[in-house]
């Protein structure tokens, strides 16, 4: 019966919401520290606004040498070097000039909106020992970088630690630490240096993609290497108007529209500080149409939609220039590098089967 004046007590919170709360209430209490503060350096942003990039140490640094003695002579004659030469700066990486591509996209939204948190938080992600972090940091602070978040993890992998950090990319040199990451549902790619020197703008972010089994899922990619090419055009065209399901770093392309449109808010679509570009082997008028039209169901925008029709990437990416490149096919990413293009490999998709094969 209703009506009998008790009231049933409310319902418990779960260990989720708990979670939350506890989380909410540190951060709170980190927010009033820094606030307490007098600096010029802005306070990095709230995890869950931010666009968190995950960045290794050998992608950031070049570390080629480093690694050698850590493959030939171990660990411990590895940390006695780094920390000999813990005054040596460190020379740039394949993933310095994006990260600081990154930041100046910080400096143009703290312009524009001082208050606002919604901008990239850069983190060093590395399994080095904490032994090793005095050179890391003399060579972040040297190039004026402002990575402010550290993960070191002595040896072990940091690959648990990416989704608490709320790791929205994550870029190493070591490929299976990558593919580990791809398998928890992290969008990640494995860096690798040019073979030439190029100069990047410094106001302009520009990021360019491959199509299939990096914006998008590999289920086309899949025909073509199993059917065909001719099967391939056929079943795009069929499925013209079907919206082809997300890939690895439709969440990337999809965070960087964020960041653009706040710009465009501002009457600054000109003078944006970010560019994409869709770089795909598809030809425009036989396969072209159902990506296009797989973006505007997203309510997404690429600036640059480049169809290649099997032809080289290599030639119109150094045209392009972008700070990065992804891709999910080795040949791509090897021609890339020897035109002078910073390429990051997604090793995801019907694509890694056949690499391992030939």
């Amino acid at each position: 019966m209703s009506g009998s004046g008790s009231q049933e007590p409310p319902p418990s919170r779960t260990a989720e919401e708990d979670r939350q709360l506890e989380a909410e209430q540190d951060w709170a209490a980190a927010k009033a520290f820094y606030d307490s503060l007098v600096t010029q350096r802005p306070r990095p942003p709230k995890p869950q606004n931010a666009i968190t990039v995950a960045v290794s140490s050998r992608a950031l640094f070049n570390l080629v040498e480093e690694q050698r003695i850590y493959e030939e002579q171990g660990v411990e004659k590895y940390v006695e070097y780094q920390q000999k030469n813990e005054n040596d700066i460190l020379k740039p990486g394949p993933a310095f000039y994006f990260v600081k591509a990154l930041e100046h996209v910080n400096v143009r939204l703290l312009e524009l909106y001082p208050d606002d948190e919604e901008r990239f938080d850069i983190v060093l992600m590395t399994n080095n020992h904490a032994q090793v972090g005095v050179r890391l940091i003399n060579s972040i602070n040297h190039y004026g970088l402002t990575i402010e978040r550290f993960c070191m993890t002595g040896g072990e992998s940091p690959i648990g630690y990416l989704t608490a950090y709320l790791t929205n990319l994550y870029l190493s040199a070591d490929s299976d630490k990558v593919q580990e990451a791809i398998k928890a549902g992290i969008a990640s790619a494995t860096m690798f240096t040019a073979n030439k020197d190029v100069v990047y703008s410094d106001t302009q972010l520009r990021v360019a993609f491959d199509g299939d089994a990096v914006i998008f899922s590999d289920e086309s990619e899949q025909i073509f290497k199993e059917q065909g090419l001719d099967r391939f055009f056929e079943h795009e065209q069929l499925n013209e108007n079907k919206p082809l399901a997300q890939g690895p770093l439709k969440g990337f392309l999809e965070d960087l529209g964020k960041l653009q449109k706040k710009f465009y808010a501002k009457n600054e679509r000109l003078n944006c500080p970010i560019r994409t570009y869709l770089v795909t082997a598809r030809s425009a008028a036989s396969s072209g149409a159902r990506v296009l039209k797989t973006l505007r169901s997203w309510g997404l925008e690429i600036d640059e939609a480049l169809f290649l029709a099997g032809a080289p990437k290599g030639p119109i990416l150094a045209k392009i220039r972008p700070h990065i490149f992804f891709d999910d096919q080795m040949f791509h990413i090897e021609g890339a590098q020897k035109l002078g293009t910073i390429a990051a490999h997604v090793p995801y998709g019907i694509a890694q089967k056949y690499q391992k094969s030939t």
